[in-house]
């Protein structure tokens, strides 16, 4: 393969990085509810911050929005914001259940779809189906409280809002121009028999970091001078991440708040001014009064207004830019959507390549919006445990319990990565073998992404000084199967295979980390010397008499056949690696006779 896709992929710039990846959908769409945001004293992560603050209070790790994008260090932010007219609130980020309010857990209760994307996110398109009428928050979290385990969920359709073709579709696409120049069209699509009205905010904001004394200087957000009816603009400035610039057609007000917590409504205490994260929230829907923008030219968080009356069975499309580089004409004029055609068109022929000669046109179609789905899951994933434990400059100390508590043995890990997320709703954090599973596939599309999933899990700020891959942020310290030498070989395989490069640097470097975690298996998860292994969440998730995680009643280990096997296959496929490293270093003879031989044990075991 030599498409525009995949060359795009090896542009780099002088210190080695893919220039292509700075810009992704890389914004979490559930940020409150996580661990990294709980401070409680029992680790009520749920609680502490629910959904009902998201819109007013300031996040700490990351940000979320509904189709939105940010830089790699998530510095700057962008994503949709709506609202039809009837809502209480005001449509910035996606609604679901907590894991205590779902009967079958945590439960996104939205409408939205992942349609298209590229490795590069060169081009990205996504679907919100947004309601006529007001969205039944209360009936969705009442009526799951109500159901048991053994009824079906209550979903968002079960609600009837739906019916009569009573909703918009809300059409998210981007298309890169260049690396950091990147055109959006949201196009909301009425699809009922009469008009409707539509509030339209797209929000751009920086990340607060000045709050929690990470960063010094506030950065600034600011109208432009252009003297011209048909568009507008900000400007974007940041120390570290520089400037940027938002163009879009002109709106019918500049709306500039701060990207700052309401402590007003969450503490209930004084706010130092009204220019709050949920300002845009108050004065369009509680006050339905515009005027507290009168004047205000700059701040942290930003949106252009637009208010529409959509036709029956009608359309409108608003075109924005977000570039690096300033603009003295109308940008959307000569060839903003010839972008939009050429990305698509180099889409088409970058996944025509995958599809098999047998698939029938549904298949590819599947197939695409499954690699979509894949791509749009990236997500920005920043944990630093220590600062977390220890708490930020300036901010109440955490309580004492938590030195004591979840994640505490593991002050080591400082996460800021991409990762890819099993869920970015539902599961916003990574599942160490759910990130190997996923390299399978990210591997036949995007190679180098799916090696550096694997290579960062076993990198020093990750991987636990005794060798344990961390699992995922509610207990860090539980055991995953050890699938990650499976998915390095395959990965290894795939991209032989697409691209006929045989990477064995890389599978020596995953050789050497995994080498590290399967001495751990064999000192901390076989206590009677006799290949046997215990463990925890090891194939069959909870269910279990037991909670395999936690420690027997009345004492005792519990040895587990799916812990076993996993380590058989764990030795079967470090031998494997090491024959096919072996073909390029004859070093590796000696090691490959050592996991065959321990593969041989735990069978002898088992018999």
């Amino acid at each position: 393969m030599k498409l525009i896709e995949e060359k795009r992929l090896n542009e780099r710039d002088k210190k080695g990085n893919q220039i292509w990846r700075k810009w992704g959908p890389y914004l979490s769409e559930r940020q409150w509810g996580t661990v990294r945001e709980d401070y409680s004293k029992d680790g009520s992560a749920w609680s502490y911050f629910p959904h009902d603050h998201a819109r007013s209070r300031v996040y700490r790790w990351g940000e979320d929005g509904i189709a939105g994008i940010s830089d790699i260090r998530q510095n700057l932010c962008f994503s949709l914001g709506v609202w039809n007219g009837n809502d209480d609130i005001l449509k910035e980020r996606l609604y679901g259940l907590t894991g205590e309010d779902g009967n079958h857990g945590e439960d996104v209760k939205e409408l939205y779809y992942y349609l298209d994307n590229t490795p590069s996110h060169s081009y990205m398109k996504y679907l919100y189906k947004y309601p006529h009428a007001k969205f039944p928050y209360g009936r969705l979290l009442h009526e799951s409280q109500k159901r048991t385990k053994n009824q079906r969920e209550f979903e968002l359709t079960d609600t009837g809002i739906f019916e009569g073709n009573k909703y918009f579709d809300i059409f998210i696409e981007y298309a890169k121009k260049g690396p950091e120049e990147i055109c959006i069209k949201i196009t909301a699509k009425n699809r009922a028999d009469n008009p409707s009205d539509l509030v339209l905010v797209p929000n751009l904001w920086f990340r607060n970091l000045w709050d929690f004394g990470v960063v010094d200087k506030i950065p600034t957000i600011s109208k432009l001078n252009i003297n011209n009816k048909d568009f507008g603009g900000v400007k974007a400035s940041h120390n570290k991440a520089g400037d940027y610039f938002l163009y879009f057609d002109h709106p019918d007000k500049y709306l500039f708040t701060n990207n700052t917590t309401n402590s007003q409504r969450i503490f209930n205490t004084k706010n130092q001014d009204v220019y709050v994260k949920d300002l845009f929230h108050k004065a369009i829907i509680q006050d339905k009064d515009l005027t507290v923008f009168d004047g205000v030219n700059s701040g942290t968080k930003f949106a252009p207004y637009y208010k529409r009356k959509v036709a029956a069975k009608g359309e409108v499309v608003f075109k924005l830019l977000l570039t690096n580089k300033e603009e003295e004409e109308n940008p959307f004029i000569d060839n903003f959507e010839t972008v939009f055609q050429e990305r698509l068109q180099e889409a088409n022929e970058f996944y025509n390549y995958f599809i098999p000669d047998s698939a029938s046109p549904d298949m590819a179609n599947i197939q695409r919006q499954a690699f979509a789905g894949m791509l749009w899951s990236k997500q920005y994933y920043n944990f630093d445990v220590q600062q977390w434990l220890d708490g930020d400059k300036g901010h109440p100390a955490p309580p004492e319990s938590r030195q004591n508590g979840r994640n505490s043995n593991w002050r080591h890990l400082h996460n800021e990565d991409i990762l890819s997320m099993p869920d970015k709703w539902e599961y916003p954090w990574y599942a160490a073998w759910d990130t190997a599973f996923h390299c399978v596939p990210l591997a036949m599309i995007d190679p180098d992404f799916a090696k550096n999933q694997l290579i960062t899990l076993t990198r020093e700020w990750y991987m636990h000084p005794n060798g344990q891959i961390p699992a995922y942020e509610w207990a860090f310290g539980d055991v995953n199967p050890p699938v990650h030498a499976w998915a390095a070989l395959k990965v290894y395989e795939t991209e032989k295979k697409h691209y006929g490069r045989a990477d064995v640097d890389f599978l020596k470097r995953i050789f050497q980390k995994l080498s590290i975690n399967f001495t751990w298996w064999v000192n901390q998860k076989d206590s009677r010397r006799k290949n046997v292994f215990e463990g925890g969440f090891l194939g069959l998730d909870n269910i279990g008499v037991f909670d395999r995680s936690n420690k027997l009643p009345g004492g005792g280990v519990l040895e587990q056949a799916d812990g076993t096997s996993w380590m058989a296959m764990f030795s079967l496929n470090m031998m494997k690696m090491a024959i096919k490293i072996c073909e390029y270093d004859k070093a590796f003879e000696d090691v490959a006779t050592k996991f065959y031989e321990h593969f041989v044990y735990i069978s002898e075991s088992l018999n």
